[in-house]
């Protein structure tokens, strides 16, 4: 379970503390104390996460403090051709008052600085904008927008490298991908950098295809997928020190209930495993293994008969899992012992799906055992009961109101959407608001100025712009994995 907290260097866009925030930040990821899971700097702040058992806040200050730091070091000048034909161009034009071709001319004139990348992996945070085309975000996000999209929001401009919810004004399309995890370096900017921008004519870059973190002959095949369920994704521990990249943490939605598989089998925390979420897959063993199955709202059948979650059992080779819809809760997690191969991607074999890092199982999938491992089946722990209703400590966070935090504790949610970016909430309206792009941490309660809560879980960008008058108690967040539309979901004061 990690802490988190912020240091504030300046307010607004100043580039000083920018340059404060990037040395401390750069200083900190070249030897990373261990505990450490994230630096994150941004315009005038650096979010620091870290682990209380591994690392405490006074030595990771003092630590701040007697580090040897250097500003503004290998700052760039980096050209991006712009093709202006973005869908909210002629919106922008009439409510700054200007032509589009005044739009196009303004937003072009500023040398910008990158501040920080964040949201999406890649995504330059730049400014400043000039004064006659500040316009605030969109009052919700736009649930897509396509790829490689130059925008506009207040102060700030930036590229989405990939297709992604987005609450920025469309401008047009970079000529030029600013990532593609296939790259050699797969960041065309660093925080620190200058961009300008100059009006381009030509194809748009394609989206980048997933990158494969799966062998395509692994050493010791332990399963073959017979038929996918609707997400099924090898996941382990997370993906840590890589969130001032815009990387997702990923990893398990439900660590609690992860962590229940892996040590029914002997894996050490964190050893790659299956998270299965709503329908599961077919699966089918191409050696005995020793599995457990650990989640809510499915069971697993093996050839035909029930297996308990929570309970280890010896998975014959050339016999067939499945699975199917039972009680509350949507998400489970298939261990076998061993632990599953996968390719790492800085640091972490976890996929970020907005990142096209990694891709869920299909058909045909064969899947193999990290090492081999005797381990006897049998073992068994009893599952935490999934309460009818979900009840959630809350934190203040970065941008506390006694009246949003009395809002989000007054009364009950329901549970709009649920995925592994977040729990967007419908009920009662909740004061919200935006500013400066800052870290987000993992269970903050986000409100845009249209008053609908989501809470960010382990897929959620990295950094964002909309007020966070709470956060949920890192003890609760692994109930959140289990939300399901539909259920009700009360906020309670930690």
């Amino acid at each position: 379970m990690g802490e988190g907290f912020y240091l504030r260097f300046g307010e607004g866009l100043s580039e000083e503390a920018n340059r404060r925030a990037l040395a401390l930040a750069r200083g900190l990821l070249q030897a990373p104390p261990p505990g450490l899971l994230e630096a994150v700097p941004a315009y005038g702040t650096l979010y620091l996460e870290y682990d209380p058992a591994r690392l405490s806040q006074g030595k990771l200050l003092r630590l701040l403090r007697d580090l040897p730091v250097e500003e503004g070091e290998g700052e760039r000048l980096v050209e991006i051709p712009v093709r202006y034909d973005g869908e909210d161009l002629l919106e922008v034009a009439q409510r700054t008052g200007l032509t589009p071709e005044g739009v196009k001319a303004l937003h072009q004139r500023p040398l910008y600085r990158v501040y920080a990348l964040g949201f999406t992996p890649g995504f330059p945070f730049m400014a400043p904008v000039e004064e006659a085309l500040r316009l605030p975000r969109r009052p919700h996000p736009r649930p897509r927008v396509p790829a490689h999209s130059v925008a506009v929001a207040g102060a700030q401009t930036g590229v989405y490298p990939l297709p992604s919810p987005g609450g920025w004004h469309l401008l047009g399309r970079a000529l030029l991908a600013v990532y593609d995890p296939h790259r050699e370096e797969p960041f065309l900017l660093r925080p620190g950098d200058r961009v300008r921008f100059v009006e381009g004519e030509g194809p748009v870059p394609p989206e980048p295809e997933p990158l494969e973190l799966l062998p395509e002959e692994p050493a010791l095949p332990a399963f073959r997928v017979e038929e996918p369920g609707l997400l099924d994704l090898v996941v382990d521990g997370g993906r840590f020190l890589a969130g001032h990249l815009g990387l997702a943490r990923s990893g398990p939605l439900d660590p609690y209930s992860a962590g229940v598989a892996n040590r029914l089998v002997g894996n050490p925390q964190g050893a790659p495993l299956l998270e299965i979420a709503h329908r599961g897959p077919v699966l089918t063993a191409l050696r005995d293994l020793v599995a457990a199955f650990a989640g809510y709202g499915l069971e697993a059948l093996l050839e035909g008969e029930e297996i308990p979650p929570g309970q280890s059992f010896l998975w014959r080779a050339g016999k067939t899992l499945r699975f199917r819809p039972r009680g509350p809760g949507v998400r489970g997690y298939l261990a076998v012992a061993g632990g599953l191969e996968a390719r790492p991607f800085l640091g972490s074999v976890s996929p970020d799906l907005r990142g096209r890092v990694g891709r869920p199982l299909r058909a045909g999938d064969l899947l193999g055992l990290r090492e081999g491992r005797e381990v006897r089946p049998g073992r068994a722990f009893p599952l935490r009961p999934l309460p009818e209703a979900f009840r959630v400590r809350l934190r203040p966070g970065p941008q506390y109101t006694e009246e949003a935090f009395r809002a989000l504790t007054s009364r009950p949610f329901r549970v709009a959407r649920a995925d592994r970016m977040g729990v967007e909430l419908w009920g009662p309206e909740v004061p919200g608001g935006e500013g400066l792009s800052e870290a987000t941490p993992l269970g903050g309660v986000q409100v845009p100025p249209s008053g609908r809560p989501l809470v960010l879980l382990v897929d959620k960008g990295s950094l964002g712009g909309y007020a966070k008058p709470a956060q949920v108690d890192p003890r609760d967040l692994w109930l959140l994995g289990q939300a399901w539309p539909g259920a009700e979901l009360f906020f309670t004061s930690g």
